[in-house]
């Protein structure tokens, strides 16, 4: 298959061809003809499988081929891309610039964290395809500073992120404006039923489209699980990072406390590391984001949601130091390693309140994690109190009575984490 086959204009296929794009990707290949056609589109597909361009290239040829308006202030906006994230809404725009800049058509982005007057100086220019996410677009919907009533074509990216970040009352408010007669497209690295049940409430009668199964993960991702201690985790990252050779890494956590307090940590071992998450300034999320990319620290801490949109080759190491509670989020996480056909290693830290979680993974994998016994304590006797170390945040170290009298006891065998459930030997 090649891009020709998918009967794209020329201006498209001269824009793909400068980026060195041979072959459309399977989400390429099955959502651009039905795009071309009209159709309403249900996607499911990872990030990193080419989802941006399966939507963006069909879009630009169809507003190509439309009859422009006479004057540049008279451009209504006639596509909506939302996105949950300033860098996904960033990534997409640039896409556009990118795949468009044959076309003649104009795009602008918006979104929150920075002054809105140049991009509402975008708007009053006249734009055709608006990249936003839902917070500053209903900020300036409520301003009367947006008019979506000539939208022809509205696209949801993320879906499962924008649920997840609480975005559904945007998401209405945004479709309350739109018009009736639209083409909708929606696309989503996970489909759990919130997603099935948003997608019956926007689309009609829509082509679903469903590439590299959640379920499905690379060869060149070597997996392995590390059973440890919760207290233990932030010494076991620190001793990875500083004995494996380790190009440039992304560390996810839970919670954006959890991120700035392991970027913390880290930095404390003398490793180089920043952290990411919604709280951040947009400012200091594109300097981080920058210096991730120029390996400038080699080591981002990012949540979930702060990492849809980042697009970095040549991570060499993923880890898990929290396990996540949707089980596709795994497959989603280690997804950034292991691309362009390179290999990668993904790493996951499992205390014993995470196993329950664990257990959903290995089953939404169909396979049990490699553990590694290297690093993964097995008994107790192998461990003693936990060891003062700069890594660990002026958690009070347990008597050391206490400790002798649990260890004369003997080890305990009812359970293989190293310290158990909160306790300290």
């Amino acid at each position: 298959m090649t891009f020709e086959r998918l009967g794209l204009a020329s201006p498209l296929l001269r824009a793909v061809s400068s980026q060195g794009y041979t072959s459309p990707t399977p989400i390429q290949s099955q959502a651009i003809p039905h795009v071309l056609a009209g159709s309403d589109v249900l996607g499911c597909a990872q990030t990193g499988t080419g989802k941006t361009a399966a939507f963006a290239l069909p879009i630009l040829q169809l507003l190509t081929a439309a009859v422009q308006p006479p004057r540049e202030r008279d451009r209504p906006i006639r596509t909506l891309i939302l996105s949950p994230t300033r860098e996904l809404a960033a990534q997409i725009a640039d896409s556009f610039r990118v795949y468009g800049r044959h076309t003649g058509l104009r795009h602008s982005v918006v979104f929150g964290g920075v002054s809105q007057r140049p991009q509402v100086n975008d708007l009053q220019r006249g734009v055709d395809i608006l990249v936003a996410t839902p917070g500053r677009l209903v900020d300036l919907m409520n301003q009367g500073l947006v008019n979506l009533r000539s939208v022809e074509i509205f696209v949801l990216d993320e879906a499962d992120r924008m649920l997840d970040m609480g975005f559904l009352p945007d998401l209405r408010r945004v479709q309350a404006k739109l018009p009736a007669r639209r083409q909708t497209l929606l696309f989503s690295a996970t489909m759990p039923k919130a997603i099935q049940h948003l997608a019956d409430a926007l689309l009609r009668d829509p082509v679903r489209i469903r590439v590299a199964a959640v379920q499905a993960t690379t060869d060149l991702i070597a997996e392995s699980v590390c059973f440890v201690a919760k207290q233990q985790k932030p010494q076991l990252l620190a001793d990875l990072l500083t004995n494996q050779a380790v190009a440039r890494a992304l560390v996810f956590t839970r919670t954006k406390h959890g991120a700035d307090r392991v970027a913390r940590q880290l930095n404390k071992a003398g490793i180089r590391a920043e952290a990411m998450h919604g709280n951040k300034s947009q400012a200091s999320r594109q300097r981080t984001l920058a210096g991730f990319k120029s390996n400038r620290p080699p080591v981002l801490v990012a949540t979930d949601v702060a990492a849809r949109g980042i697009d970095v080759d040549d991570v060499s190491h993923v880890f898990n130091y929290d396990l996540p509670h949707e089980p596709e989020m795994y497959v989603h996480r280690i997804g950034r390693t292991g691309r362009a056909g390179a290999s990668g290693i993904a790493v996951s830290f499992c205390d014993h309140e995470e196993r329950k979680l664990l257990l959903a993974i290995e089953r939404l994998i169909r396979r049990k994690l490699l553990v590694d016994r290297a690093v993964t304590v097995q008994e107790a006797d192998s461990v003693s109190a936990p060891r003062p170390s700069v890594l660990q945040d002026s958690e009070p170290r347990a008597p050391a009575r206490r400790w002798r009298a649990a260890k004369a006891k003997g080890p305990r065998t009812s359970s293989r984490y190293a310290g158990g459930k909160g306790r300290r030997w």
